[in-house]
């Protein structure tokens, strides 16, 4: 079994020690942690005092399955990786980082994966950022989650015709955290394609710089 918290993590700007809030950065499948890293780079290049951590899917990619697959056949590969992510979480708040202060951010199956944690483990996190993704299962499955969102920014770009996210994903999954007390900010964009914009990069810098400078 591959589990992927043998894989490496990319870190960077402020150490966890010392660091005012931190950014975890996720990675598409086929991709990597240096490539979503200069993403992060890019997003903090205002913010000297976060931490930028993305972490490595091992084979590049989180899951085997697509992100519309019954739960069941993505893993034990998914809970790996959201244990992964608790771990980053975990080792943030031991440097006094708390989880208002991270922001969460992913692109495609990274995005996939960062909005499946924090639906699943609801509270207010300084924000959670879905580039080309959606919530991780089969369309209106049933979902057992509770908790609040307590008011944390939730942002969602996606092109109307992605050819890996379905518009109806995006849209169910806009309605998910907002029923779990999100403020959900979606944004559908028409000739995106699969990819990020400077508008999105925008979107990002905005909330990081917001975590950043709150007391």
């Amino acid at each position: 079994m591959i589990l992927h918290d043998r894989q490496a993590t990319l870190r960077g700007g402020a150490p966890l020690t010392k660091a005012r809030a931190a950014l975890v950065l996720l990675h598409g499948r086929g991709a990597s942690a240096e490539d979503i890293y200069s993403l992060g780079e890019a997003a903090c290049a205002d913010s000297p005092d976060v931490a930028l951590v993305a972490p490595q899917a091992a084979g590049n990619s989180w899951y085997p399955q697509r992100f519309l697959a019954p739960t069941a056949r993505n893993e034990p590969y998914l809970s790996s990786a959201l244990g992964v992510i608790a771990n980053l979480l975990a080792e943030a708040s031991e440097n006094r980082i708390r989880y208002d202060r991270v922001v969460l951010a992913g692109f495609s199956q990274g995005a996939c994966l960062a909005l499946e944690f924090a639906a699943r483990n609801a509270r207010r996190y300084g924000g959670v950022v879905g580039l080309s993704g959606a919530l991780i299962g089969p369309p209106r499955a049933p979902r057992r989650l509770s908790g609040s969102m307590d008011a944390t920014p939730v942002y969602l770009g996606c092109d109307e015709l992605d050819a890996h996210i379905p518009l109806a994903s995006v849209e169910e999954s806009a309605e998910i955290f907002t029923a779990l007390g999100a403020q959900v900010t979606k944004t559908i964009f028409r000739g995106l394609g699969h990819a990020v914009n400077d508008e999105e990069l925008d979107v990002l810098r905005k909330i990081v710089q917001k975590v950043a400078a709150s007391s």
